[in-house]
């Protein structure tokens, strides 16, 4: 649920060129947490002026614990130092972890946990706003979970949790008012655009994360949604290529909209299906051993002449901009849609007992030597959904509120194109205002959400996939 980042995995070991970059090898934040917790992790020379600022830390927890008015516990006292130590690099994906967080993020690793199916992230207002506030941003939603099916998207600002406002709250305190026991219901405020906002109860469930859908277009182009990069990643796209050429196919649609990221070594197994040689990404640190080259292996699955169109959104993030970051720099497919997230670091997670920490190591680098961090990855055909004017956004808002859609989905779980007809000219009779394709748009997506095997494309209402099968069909030329 909470926003997960491309780890080094073990699965399988890509071709790997180090590469010395320069620079200290290790952060003062470490250097204090383990001069502070677990002395024996590291033997790090400091400087004076380090070692002096240490001292003064040492002399005002000594002052404070020996004369605060009442008692207090040590470990309280160096718990909330190494919280705002972390806070103060002002990176949402730096962070102390407390004993529940590590539990936390231990359940997350192991594949299953009961939340609502997110994956979100620290809003940062942009530089010289006058607006300070710091919502939570839905990152993606996870196929198939209670928030996909509630509707929620990405962009969308989780604005309070159960009536509490997040603007305060740290990602790792969201994370925890969200996951809980399944069954139990959980109520986020969202907010989407600059005034669109509304409740939107959620019931936890156990979440189970997806990885790859896939499907034939008429015309032979292979369609391949990739929703995460897991360690099947890599075998289910062959399987899916595989399948394809048994049916000839001429052209591939890799979509990666909403795909949060994933492992560093999924995504690079995955690319390198499409490459026999060259670099895919490079990692780069003020620590030596996290400076890296990765780079194809010889030989590929898919032919240098089958052309590839990438869909990507402000959803795409992490291993997925990496994807798409190769596939761009090195001509080997044109890019559809709108600019991805912008999560370009890489985090290590260190335990330090009951305890541990998250700490941004190192910056993800396209082959031509671009950092994705805070940039992302612009599209080479920007292609966006129509926008609503403020009249239809307040339109549409008071429609979401009443749950009209829902309703009639649960009563009619597979309405036919007649009764949605019926039901959108009703529609229309008190929002005049809104066009018969969003309302019927709004009924497909919340019958698909419900769906145990939804559609694995809709072509009628994809705009950005529209472009995409046009662009093949035509031959493929051209970015």
């Amino acid at each position: 649920m909470s926003d997960q980042y491309p780890e080094p995995g073990h699965s399988k070991t890509p071709t790997t060129r180090r590469i010395p970059w320069g620079g200290v090898s290790i952060a003062t934040a470490i250097v204090l947490v383990c001069l502070l917790l677990t002395p024996t992790l590291v033997a790090q020379a400091v400087n004076g002026k380090t070692q002096s600022l240490l001292s003064l830390f040492q002399f005002i927890y000594l002052y404070v614990q020996n004369n605060y008015v009442d008692p207090v516990d040590p470990e309280k006292l160096i718990d909330g130092a190494l919280k705002g130590l972390f806070e103060s690099l002002e990176d949402p994906h730096s962070a102390y972890l407390a004993e529940t967080d590590m539990r936390s993020l231990n359940d997350t690793t192991a594949g299953e946990f009961g939340g609502v199916g997110l994956y979100i992230n620290k809003q940062t207002p942009p530089e010289g706003s006058k607006d300070t506030a710091s919502f939570v941003e839905v990152v993606s939603p996870i196929e198939g979970t209670p928030a996909y099916r509630m509707g929620i998207q990405s962009g969308d600002l989780i604005v309070k949790i159960d009536g509490e406002s997040t603007e305060k709250l740290s990602i790792d305190e969201v994370v925890k008012r969200l996951r809980g026991q399944p069954g139990t219901t959980v109520t986020v405020t969202i907010r989407r655009g600059p005034s669109l906002q509304f409740d939107v109860p959620l019931t936890r469930a156990v979440i189970q994360v997806p990885t790859v859908r896939y499907g034939m277009i008429p015309g032979g182009i292979g369609y391949i949604r990739i929703i995460q990069f897991t360690p099947y990643t890599d075998d289910k796209v062959q399987e899916a290529i595989e399948s394809f050429r048994a049916s000839g196919y001429k052209s591939l649609v890799i979509d990666l909209r909403m795909n949060p990221g994933g492992l560093l070594t999924s995504v690079i197994e995955t690319a390198d299906l499409f490459f026999d040689e060259g670099v895919i990404v490079s990692t780069r640190s003020r620590i030596p051993a996290e400076n890296a080259v990765y780079e194809a292996k010889p030989g590929s699955l898919v032919p240098a002449d089958i052309p590839i169109a990438v869909l990507i959104d402000g959803g795409s993030a992490s291993a997925s901009e990496i994807f798409a970051g190769v596939m761009k720099d090195r001509k080997r497919a044109t890019l559809f849609g709108t600019k991805t997230y912008g999560k370009g670091s890489v985090q290590q997670v260190r335990s330090l007992g009951r305890t541990g920490f998250r700490l941004t190591t190192a910056r993800y680098y396209t082959p031509s030597g671009v950092t994705i961090d805070k940039v992302g990855v612009s599209p080479d055909r920007e292609v966006k959904e129509p926008t609503l004017s403020e009249k239809e956004t307040e339109v549409y808002s008071k429609l979401i509120s009443s749950r009209q859609i829902p309703a009639f989905v649960t009563q009619n779980p597979n309405p036919s194109e007649r009764e949605i007809q019926q039901f959108v000219d009703r529609l229309r009779r008190d929002n005049p205002d809104l066009s018969d394709r969003i309302l019927k748009r709004m009924i497909r997506n919340e019958i698909n959400r419900h769906l145990p095997n939804p559609p694995v494309y809709d072509l009628e209402y994809d705009l950005v996939l529209q472009e995409a099968v046009k662009f093949l069909r035509e031959g493929g030329k051209g970015r």
